[in-house]
């Protein structure tokens, strides 16, 4: 990675100041889940004691989405049916969504933004679900994908006329976009949101996963070859949009490791359609409950 300048440093790092941290009970959940001696009914009780998330969680549980038999009425009814770690990351999920901003002068299309984070993490756990190992969690692979553009966020609300400027060089250049910021920027949206997660207090290995996805340096991750892929999918089937409209090659390695190219893949997924309901799903009532 090109090392930065002290005036770009100063300017990336007051930028990662000035966004927003997760809300309280959210930060206790990622401490709490730390811990593998961490009793379920400690997590389930900070998550309750939100009643914004709790609302979400159960307006989400409750939707025609999910179509249970019967109503959920609370988090512990709603962790017997999906399991703790799928309800932590909906209380991540809805928190990333509380904090995106309703409009930037930068002119990104949030909403659009977010049904590409939420169709890329649903994407990653199904690829480490299918392709991935007992040492890689596919819910971490849901959070990497949930959380990987949120550098691009940052300089929406925070170096607006730099990124819009670095939107309409990959636009009419036709080239990613980090690499329309590291000419535009001097440093692109993946350094940007690994500096966010570490001030969120993620585990590092996400953080590495986010800051290197696009240079093919962690070669051996589960996550990030997990996160790339499903990157390249959900741009390749215009599942929102993230400001960039190149889809990459697929390294040999990660080819072979998923038997063949982005199509044989998909392939192998099956039906996609649900990706897109369950991220459109999981978009409204994030809206309607912050309201």
């Amino acid at each position: 990675m090109t090392e930065l300048s002290a005036e770009l440093s100063k300017k990336l790092s007051a930028a990662v100041d000035k966004m927003p941290a997760f809300p309280k009970s959210v930060q206790r959940v990622l401490e709490l889940s730390r811990d593998m001696n961490c009793p379920p009914k400690e997590l389930i009780s900070v998550i309750e004691k939100d009643p914004v998330m709790t609302l979400k969680l159960l307006r989400i549980l409750n939707s025609a989405y999910y179509n249970f038999p019967k109503q959920i009425t609370s988090v512990n009814q709603s962790v017997m049916y999906l399991g703790l770690n799928t309800v932590k990351n909906m209380a991540i999920s809805f928190a990333a969504i509380g904090i995106l901003p309703q409009q930037n002068a930068a002119g990104f299309d949030m909403q659009k933004y977010l049904l590409h984070s939420l169709t890329t993490a649903s994407l990653a756990r199904m690829l480490c679900q299918k392709f991935g190992d007992e040492d890689t969690d596919p819910g971490d692979c849901y959070i990497a994908g949930l959380l990987h553009d949120f550098g691009k966020v940052m300089f929406a609300q925070h170096m607006p006329e730099e990124f819009k400027a670095a939107l309409s060089y990959s636009a009419e250049n036709n080239i990613p976009l980090h690499s329309a910021e590291q000419r535009i920027i001097g440093v692109d949206h993946t350094v940007a949101g690994a500096l966010l997660v570490e001030k969120w207090q993620f585990q590092k290995s996400l953080s590495e996963t986010i800051r290197h996805l696009h240079d093919g340096s962690l070669t051996e991750s589960t996550m990030q070859n997990c996160l790339f892929v499903a990157d390249q999918i959900s741009k390749l089937h215009t599942m929102g949009h993230g400001g960039n409209p190149i889809v990459e090659e697929l390294p040999p390695n990660v080819a072979e490791r998923f038997g063949g190219n982005l199509e044989d893949i998909i392939g192998q997924l099956g039906d996609l359609s649900k990706v897109l309901d369950e991220a459109r799903t999981f978009a409204q009532v994030g809206k309607e409950a912050s309201k």
